[in-house]
């Protein structure tokens, strides 16, 4: 019996690893960090939804009463709930168990396909490849237009690619988005929240989310990349 494919609106982390499959390689990029890059997209999804918020000394808490509805987001909701935590910390004990139900996730929607396969005609073994959707050719679009034409671009878009930036893997996309002085200054501009919105209600969101990325950052880059 074949699944029909996921229709419900994907989730920043769906939308991140998706972003960092490599369909030459059959890859993921970053796997050393991804776990890292993985909760942050989680950060920044509850961000954008309203369902975390910051409290003194930049501690994240959960809102009460708007939980998010997905349930890749919850338990990451439900964890702040119980206790306000510097992001870090949420990032460290949310991001581990992230990645197999992601990919399950991006599987399920048809973006991914697994392809079996035998090593030395004996042992069976799963390849993944790119799916028919299209989708992530689309979000590729839609990243390397928010670093290289400089205009504002949409709230989800700019925390995707500040996410991008942040998981040190921009470089490997350069087939797709030139690698220019330009594209380096606006990733950087992206990470610290400066997407050229004036709203004063993007101001939190703006900030909250620059403060995720940064902590990305932080932790990346004292680990071994791969």
């Amino acid at each position: 019996m074949t699944t029909a494919p996921r229709t419900d609106p994907s989730t920043l982390v769906e939308d991140l690893l998706l972003l960092l499959f490599q369909p030459r390689s059959g890859t993921i990029a970053g796997e050393n960090t991804l776990f890292y890059v993985l909760g942050g997209a989680v950060l920044a999804d509850l961000t954008l939804g309203e369902h975390v918020t910051t409290e003194a000394r930049g501690r994240i808490r959960s809102v009460a009463g708007n939980p998010p509805s997905d349930d890749l987001l919850r338990p990451a909701w439900d964890y702040l709930f119980a206790k306000p935590r510097g992001a870090q910390t949420a990032l460290a004990a949310i991001g581990p168990p992230l990645r197999e139900p992601v990919l399950d996730r991006l599987i399920a929607r048809g973006d991914i396909d697994q392809e079996p396969r035998k090593t030395l005609g004996l042992f069976r073994t799963t390849a993944l490849r790119e799916g028919e959707t299209g989708r992530r050719a689309g979000l590729l679009a839609d990243v390397r237009r928010a670093l290289s034409e400089g205009g504002p671009p949409p709230a989800r878009i700019a925390a995707l690619a500040a996410l991008l930036s942040a998981s040190g893997t921009l470089p490997q996309f350069h087939r797709e988005i030139p690698w220019t002085s330009s594209v380096i200054t606006r990733a950087k501009e992206l990470e610290r929240g400066d997407w050229g919105a004036d709203a004063a209600a993007q101001a939190v969101t703006r900030t909250m989310t620059a403060t995720v990325v940064n902590s990305v950052i932080a932790a990346v880059v004292v680990l071994p990349r791969g």
